[in-house]
């Protein structure tokens, strides 16, 4: 029970990395608030929690909306007491199969910076403000990239969570001394999720090894991957660990 009575946000719940986490993270005893733009997405996840014994309420999230993104914190303090944890998991990637950096547009990069860059700034500022308000410190969780930590292509969304990893380091600097703690987790290439899923149904086989091939150890990343590193950092096991960019990639950006 790594986060008993802990009261975790999690944005973009409704599917892959963000719905593993809220499962694993309620298991682990934590109630969760589950934001998703999606509110029909964000149901299904807390049913999904519920029927396995957790705690959870879905809340309808745009995140590149300040004003939701504050409302999903006050959910959270409103329904639970507090805040303990803040994972930005929300974002998109923008993929265009075929396409490169010159054919993308200014609707390109204005959706994936506005998604992807605001969303997390609004998600730690918020989270910073209460956790200030409240005392005691608080952990902050974004959803990073491989992508924006070395040239993996998807130029513009790897900007966009170069942007991400920088503003972790950052706010796990700035708000050290008030015990706030700010890592992010990287993930690489998960075919099994609807983040880089082209299509409708399963991905093909070929498609499934391709994505292991690029993981050194041959093995593609999944979201419950993910929700296992987002749950290690957002629990007191990484008390001392803040600042940090944690790949899950299966040793993509060790080569």
């Amino acid at each position: 029970m790594r986060l008993a009575d802990k009261s975790v946000v999690i944005t973009g719940a409704g599917s892959g990395v963000g719905r593993a986490s809220a499962l694993l993270f309620a298991a682990e005893g934590a109630r969760v608030v589950c934001a998703d733009v999606r509110a029909d997405w964000a149901a299904e996840t807390v049913e999904l929690v519920t029927k396995n014994g957790g705690t959870a309420l879905a809340h309808h999230c745009d995140v590149t909306v300040e004003s939701d993104v504050e409302a999903a914190v006050a959910a959270a303090t409103r329904n639970f007491g507090r805040l303990d944890v803040m994972f930005n998991n929300a974002g998109v990637t923008g993929l265009k199969p075929g396409s490169t950096f010159e054919l993308d547009t200014t609707e390109d990069f204005e959706r994936l910076t506005t998604i992807n860059v605001r969303g997390v700034f609004y998600g730690c500022k918020h989270a910073v403000r209460t956790f200030k308000a409240q005392g005691g410190g608080g952990v902050i969780v974004n959803t990073g990239s491989i992508a924006g930590m070395v040239g993996f292509g998807s130029v513009i969304y790897g900007a966009t969570k170069a942007a991400i990893n920088q503003l972790t380091r950052g706010v796990a600097i700035e708000c050290a001394a008030d015990d706030i703690r700010c890592n992010a987790i990287c993930p690489g290439t998960m075919p099994l999720t609807n983040f880089i899923r082209v299509g409708d149904g399963p991905p093909p086989e070929e498609y499934l090894r391709m994505a292991a091939g690029l993981q050194p150890n041959g093995r593609y990343v999944t979201a419950e991957d993910c929700a296992a590193a987002a749950l290690f950092l957002a629990s007191d096991d990484a008390r001392n660990v803040t600042g940090v960019l944690l790949p899950v990639d299966g040793g993509y950006v060790a080569r």
